[in-house]
């Protein structure tokens, strides 16, 4: 069943349990109401009786004639009777059908008053103690004209539930429609929306309601996913490039090489120039191979207590072995008293692979002699590193793509690299719950900030 026919019968069920129930309350109500009253007025019509028959020699003229207008203004069912206390009839008028039990007679004795129906007659009983003796008084009626406009009540309200019900399948229906066609529009324009479409987007992500919300959620992932395929488009042609640039180096080296024969400084040229590239070629299965490791879940990789500080300075420390010419500093915003607070959870090789890549990549875009320096924060909350240098700086259009492997600026294709090491970090703070962010200017220098949360169990 769809959501629009669910919606029309649930929607119709609600309402017609809800009618349902008021028109039973509306009838039963009506129906007490109607009861209660003709038994009041039976009630009353034994009352006239008794005061009119027992009771004449003990009232005036006046009130004897009032009894006897208002007794003989009977209704055509009507018929009262008197007994005595043992049962014998005193006195009877009216004509019908009522059977008068000595049950009944000893239900009344003992509890003063009784109602009770008779198929569709109603009948009261009273005990009436006189000065001549102790009587039973019966009055009973058919209430005719209010059990019809009863029945009537009850045709109307059939009819009318039937009728409304009708109205609100229709309603019902038109209404579900309206309300799910910004669902209808979605799936529409989502059918649209291929692996080569990635750029089109949902129109109705702009309201407040659920249905934008969910519009909007739906686009954000299309960003992402739209993202993701032009940084696989990337990260393939770029690794395919940076592979078969050593490779074909490689085999145009040895082809040449075997072309005729050589001398043996010859050979060993060739042998140098390939082990280089051999080596090259193992530098960026390495960081391929780190890419995946810092790719995996966080529950895979082994955590353990780590001085934050020591981290940064081993960092520092390989970075000027492998960089001699370029000067490394770090500095404290602030040393903390509590060494416990230096304490981070974390796994030291892939940091150090994090922190030492950002550190080198500082130091292969400046010149010579320049400085780099890492300023260390800590608070309750983290630890952050702010890591400058002077370099040459990546233009701004160039800045969105520092994370995609293999991706580098077009001012320094002529710079040795591949473009691994910034994403390799990234990917690592964000195992670690961290963050990483770059800011740069041509001509004046870039700086990477790190950011790291505070010990934490992962």
């Amino acid at each position: 069943m769809s959501i629009r026919n669910k919606l029309t019968m649930r929607f119709a069920g609600i309402f017609a349990l809800l009618l349902i129930l008021f028109s039973l309350t509306v009838y039963y109500f009506t129906s007490d109401y109607r009861q209660r009253e003709f038994f009041d007025s039976t009630r009353e019509r034994a009352l006239i009786a008794a005061h009119l028959m027992l009771e004449a020699d003990e009232v005036s003229q006046a009130r004897h004639e009032q009894d006897l207008r208002l007794f003989y203004r009977t209704l055509p069912e009507e018929i009262v009777r008197i007994y005595t206390e043992d049962g014998k009839l005193y006195f009877d008028e009216g004509k019908g059908d009522l059977v008068i039990t000595p049950e009944f007679i000893a239900r009344v004795k003992a509890e003063k008053q009784v109602e009770q129906e008779q198929e569709n007659r109603q009948v009261v009983g009273i005990y009436y103690p006189d000065n001549q003796g102790n009587f039973i008084i019966v009055a009973s009626d058919i209430d005719r004209f209010s059990l019809r406009k009863l029945r009537n009540l009850k045709n109307i309200m059939m009819v009318g539930f039937f009728a409304s019900m009708l109205v609100v399948l229709v309603a019902g229906w038109f209404f579900s429609k309206s309300v799910l066609q910004p669902i209808t529009k979605i799936v529409s324009e989502v059918e649209k929306i291929s692996a080569l479409d990635l750029h089109l987007r949902l129109t109705g992500a702009k309201g407040h309601d659920e249905l934008s919300q969910l519009a909007n959620t739906f686009n954000k992932m299309l960003d992402r996913l739209e993202t993701s395929f032009e940084m696989q488009s990337t990260f393939v042609s770029s690794a395919s490039h940076e592979l078969r640039t050593p490779l074909t180096a490689m085999i145009g080296e040895l082809e040449v090489a075997l072309m005729q024969n050589r001398e043996p400084e010859e050979y060993q040229r060739v042998l140098a120039s390939t082990l280089d590239d051999a080596r090259m070629l193992a530098r960026l299965s390495n960081g391929l191979l780190q890419i995946a490791q810092a790719s995996t879940d966080v529950s895979k990789i082994k955590l353990k207590p780590l001085r934050f500080d020591e981290l940064i300075l081993s960092a520092q420390q390989e970075a000027k072995k492998r960089q001699p010419e370029i000067k490394f500093e770090v500095n404290f915003e602030a040393y903390p008293e509590d060494e416990e607070a230096l304490i981070l959870n974390g796994n030291e090789s892939l940091l150090m692979v994090a922190f030492l890549n950002v550190f080198e990549n500082a130091g292969k875009f400046s010149r010579k002699g320049q400085t780099v320096s890492a300023t260390i924060g800590i608070s309750k909350k983290g630890f952050t590193v702010l890591v400058k240098d002077r370099g040459i700086g990546i233009q701004q259009n160039d800045l969105v793509n520092v994370f995609v492997p293999f991706f580098r600026a077009q001012n320094v294709r002529d710079i040795s690299g591949h473009g691994i090491g910034l994403p390799l970090a990234e990917r690592i703070i964000k195992l670690h719950q961290g963050t990483i962010q770059v800011n740069s200017k041509i001509g004046e220098g870039t700086e990477v900030f790190v950011y790291l949360p505070a010990r934490r169990a992962f």
